[in-house]
């Protein structure tokens, strides 16, 4: 199992109140599993992925990685399993401005201690996996939104990571780009990646092999949710995503 979270809490202090964001999440995936997580702005998306990213830690519950107890691990810790097992696919790309195609997809090996010519190599079959063999010296102002988020899946696969985690990888593409960017994470996963996307749209989250939503906090499959929303509208609530 590479994700297990078990009853998985998040809660933030505003002022002298505590306000709950996560309830009782229990969420598994597979090695070579391909989950799509949707729900609408305010669900509680975000706050899950910076805890699957270990980019933040919940107010209680227990979350394996890889078998690896993520509560007891120090800063360090946690920033090695972050640059080795997580490969980050974000909205807005996050590409260093003033670094080339090649550099940004180093980055990650430079952190990990790999070498300069076997990070170049490396490097460089990523890019060349994502079809970009010809941009590899173009910097992020000469690239297309679409070219820029293939640098970025690049730099995401480089480390050979256990999981990639893309939140909303499509929201600022075309829908031409976006369909090609959906093709690749399809392709990757066949070959073996195990991918878990945040996304409010139906039309990417039905590229995956399941879907969950999140909604008020709450985790459910998506056949649940669709019998909450149905009671909703019969009672007079719509849900409205974005």
């Amino acid at each position: 199992m590479i994700l297990d979270l078990k009853g998985i809490y998040k809660n933030y202090n505003i002022g002298d109140m505590e306000v709950p964001v996560l309830k009782n999440i229990d969420l598994q995936v597979k090695e070579g599993d391909y989950l799509s997580v949707m729900g609408p702005s305010g669900s509680g998306k975000s706050t899950l992925m910076n805890i699957i990213g270990l980019l933040d830690k919940p107010t209680s519950g227990q979350y394996l990685f890889d078998g690896i107890d993520i509560s007891v691990q120090n800063d360090h810790s946690l920033s090695a399993i972050r640059n080795k097992g997580i490969g980050f696919v974000f909205q807005n790309f996050n590409l260093m401005p003033r670094e080339t195609a090649l550099s940004n997809v180093e980055l990650p090996l430079l952190y990990a201690g790999v070498k300069k010519k076997k990070r170049r190599e490396i490097a460089e079959a990523a890019l060349e996996r994502v079809g970009l063999a010809d941009r590899m010296k173009f910097m992020p102002t000469q690239l297309s939104g679409g070219q820029k988020q293939r640098v970025a899946i690049a730099r995401a696969i480089v480390n050979s990571p256990k999981i990639l985690l893309a939140d909303e990888p499509t929201g600022a593409l075309d829908s031409r780009s976006g369909e090609q960017v959906m093709e690749l994470f399809s392709s990757l996963n066949q070959e073996g990646s195990t991918i878990v996307m945040i996304t409010h749209e139906k039309s990417v989250a039905d590229c995956a092999d399941k879907i969950v939503v999140i909604y008020d906090g709450e985790l459910m499959t998506l056949g649940e949710f669709e019998q909450q929303t149905s009671r909703r509208q019969h009672g007079g609530e719509v849900y409205e995503q974005e």
